[in-house]
């Protein structure tokens, strides 16, 4: 437990390095027709900053990890983009295959962000990341090797499915687990729509019985979680497992995919 409480602080300082981005979204995104694809890992700065804009804009993914040292899904996207780098989107609705984060973020915003222009925020990200890199690195630079006792173990039949958001520092510590595990997975992102999602669940800046925007993303994936809001959420339907606390989820994982 103390082991994980340390994973949790140094998931907080890794978010607070990068100013909190990865934590506010739209309540009414423009939701693709078919899933966008991501081919990443959790400690890849780069892929971070197009995890970031995923949140702004609260669009679902699927997400197919690429630890170093994995082998399933980096032969995977070579094949399909002829090259290992990362990030790499694939955009069916657009026929779109992406390798640059710049590109990726300018390609989300004009075809799934309201005004169809990136922001100034996220528009000219330096060459070199040093924060998101310095986040990596505070992280215990988790979710970048692959867990080698899985190497010979095949891809789980379906996508496994998890709610949360980037900034979420609990949220974090299950994706690098997913990620050393290469567990495919869809991300569903609960971004805070307003001020009083602000907070952890049972902390929020709104006390009282938690209510969502009406009409936003959040009043639909309370209907998923029952009566409150809480990340991160997940659910296999390989096993018809489902868990909310993430030292529960990476006990669970650890257990049924790399015991």
């Amino acid at each position: 437990m103390i082991m994980h409480q340390i994973k949790v602080v140094q998931a907080l300082v890794s978010g607070a390095l990068e100013g909190g981005r990865g934590t506010n979204g739209t309540a009414h995104p423009k939701q693709p027709e078919k899933a966008l694809k991501l081919y990443e890992f959790e400690g890849s700065p780069f892929c971070r900053r197009v995890r970031e804009v995923m949140t702004t804009l609260n669009l679902d993914y699927e997400v197919y990890p690429c630890p170093k040292g994995g082998q399933r899904y980096r032969n995977e996207m070579k094949k399909i983009g002829g090259r290992r780098q990362f990030p790499f989107l694939v955009d069916e609705n657009t026929g779109t295959q992406l390798y640059e984060s710049q590109d990726i973020i300018h390609h989300l915003f004009k075809h799934y962000g309201n005004s169809g222009k990136t922001p100034k925020k996220y528009s000219h990200y330096p060459k070199i990341p040093a924060l998101a890199f310095a986040g990596t690195l505070a992280n215990g630079a988790r979710g970048v090797w692959v867990n080698k006792k899985i190497l010979e173990r095949p891809a789980p039949e379906h996508l496994l499915e998890l709610w949360g958001f980037e900034a979420s520092p609990y949220t974090r510590i299950v994706r690098a687990e997913l990620t050393e595990l290469e567990l495919p997975f869809k991300f569903h992102n609960v971004a805070k729509e307003r001020w009083q999602d602000q907070g952890l669940a049972v902390l929020r800046l709104k006390p009282g019985k938690y209510s969502p925007l009406p009409g936003g993303k959040r009043e639909q994936v309370l209907k998923v979680m029952g009566d409150n809001i809480q990340v991160p959420y997940l659910v296999d339907p390989n096993t018809g497992k489902a868990l909310f606390e993430s030292a529960e989820i990476i006990k669970y994982l650890r257990k049924q995919y790399a015991a």
